[in-house]
């Protein structure tokens, strides 16, 4: 098995001070030099590249959003001359323009570095057959993986998104080891795998989730479920894709790939940055990437982060296990609900399966709650008072955690929607109107 070479991983606290200081300086001067947007942004403060000295001075920069990207939207942002660019990746575009980035032969071979050090830290390796579950195309996820895991001598089943069926058949029969999907999907997967009985015909060991936030508690359900372990890869279009940050085998949160992407944590509000161990928005910016370099960007996802050395030896930031996004909280009826929340109340209740659904609505200006979840079909045969004292108590839990009586819908097996990619957990009618 290769294992991947992690000096940058834990070098000491002042070479990799020294090693910031001088990306960052370099950063910025391209930025000012190649990106009107940024030079204007800087001007306006009364700063030029000589004003930052290294990575301390970050603070005096300015931040950088998803809507920057947008109204650049498709090549202001760019640093590089298009002649450099070798691919494209861009979103959906669901909400507006899409976001387009690009990738210079440089930043791909540093990102297929930046995936296999995570894959690395997964036992992942020669010998390995890695089923990459996630979608291929403008979307990230399919083919970062699928490039760190080829440059880390593992072997490659881009079997992509869906068809549940085919991929039961090529876990079986061409033996995959590893497989890389969103977390909900892979919940989907092991509900075929259970109901199938393939799980002693399975070589599966090992799942690299990613793409959606989820619960330890999910996690939990999953690793029981299977007999596998779970890990966490982190990532995001805009900053390269997947493998910005994953776990080590530890699970004490996830290292962030530093030597290239600087972290900070920042008051979402103030956006004073914060202290260790307080819990904030993620800010990250690109110390090496060319086509499309950024600084401070606000992911809007809410973690907290260390720089203490994790006991697995390697010296980079972590980050722990998001609590969810700034732009993805609820406020029921004056209470402050975040989706992963309602997750891990969930998954206190044995009986639960991995599959629910939130829907609230706003009738008559009172906001309605209800949680549809789906259940063990054997419940349905027990008498009534079991139904109900089982809503009673998935009701109290939530009461307990997040403040809120919601209405308690329980459903049977394959009951709501799957999805091949990011769960829709979350339906908000009043957002509708």
């Amino acid at each position: 098995m290769v294992i991947w070479n992690t000096s940058k991983e834990c070098m000491s606290t002042e070479d990799r001070r020294l090693l910031h200081d001088a990306r960052l300086r370099k950063l910025v001067d391209r930025l000012y030099h190649h990106v009107p947007f940024y030079r204007q942004l800087m001007q306006e403060r009364n700063l030029t590249p000589v004003d930052i000295s290294g990575i301390s001075d970050i603070v005096l920069l300015p931040f950088t959003v998803k809507d920057d990207l947008r109204d650049n939207y498709p090549y202001d942002l760019f640093a590089a001359a298009e002649t450099e660019i070798v691919r494209l990746h861009a979103s959906s575009g669901t909400t507006g323009k899409p976001t387009v980035v690009g990738y210079t032969r440089r930043d791909i071979e540093v990102w297929q570095e930046c995936v296999a050090r995570c894959l690395t830290m997964a036992g992942i390796g020669i010998g390995d057959k890695i089923q990459v579950a996630y979608g291929y195309g403008l979307f990230t996820g399919g083919l970062g993986i699928h490039y760190g895991a080829e440059n880390l001598g593992a072997t490659v089943i881009p079997i992509s998104a869906g068809n549940t069926r085919r991929q039961l058949d090529f876990m079986v029969d061409l033996g995959t080891t590893a497989i890389a999907c969103t977390p909900s999907y892979l919940a989907h997967v092991m509900e075929n795998i259970i109901e199938n009985n393939l799980k002693d015909r399975l070589k599966l060991r090992v799942a690299i989730c990613g793409g959606e936030p989820w619960t330890v508690e999910l996690r939990r359900k999953i690793e029981d479920g299977l007999g596998i372990e779970l890990f966490d890869i982190y990532g995001l279009s805009e900053i390269m894709g997947p493998g910005v940050a994953q776990d080590c085998h530890l699970h004490q949160g996830s290292h962030i790939m530093d030597d290239h992407f600087y972290a900070e944590v920042v008051d979402p509000d103030t956006l004073e940055t914060l202290p260790n161990g307080e819990t904030g928005e993620l800010v990250l910016t690109t110390l090496t990437k060319e086509g499309i370099p950024l600084l401070r960007y606000r992911t809007k996802d809410l973690t907290s982060i260390t720089h203490e050395p994790c006991a697995c030896g390697r010296t980079s930031a972590r980050i722990s296990r998001f609590k969810g996004r700034s732009d993805d909280m609820l406020i029921i009826r004056g209470v402050n609900v975040f989706p992963s929340q309602i997750e891990a109340a969930l998954f206190e209740i044995s009986e639960t399966r991995p599959q629910y659904q939130v829907v609230v609505d706003r009738v008559n200006d009172y906001d309605t709650f209800e949680i549809a979840v789906e259940i063990d079909a054997c419940l349905f045969s027990d008498e009534v008072s079991t139904l109900e004292n089982l809503s009673r108590r998935i009701s109290e839990t939530l009461q307990n955690t997040i403040g809120l009586h919601p209405t308690v819908k329980l459903v049977e097996p394959n009951t709501l929607d799957r999805s091949d990619g990011k769960a829709k957990r979350v339906i908000d009618k009043r957002r509708l109107f």
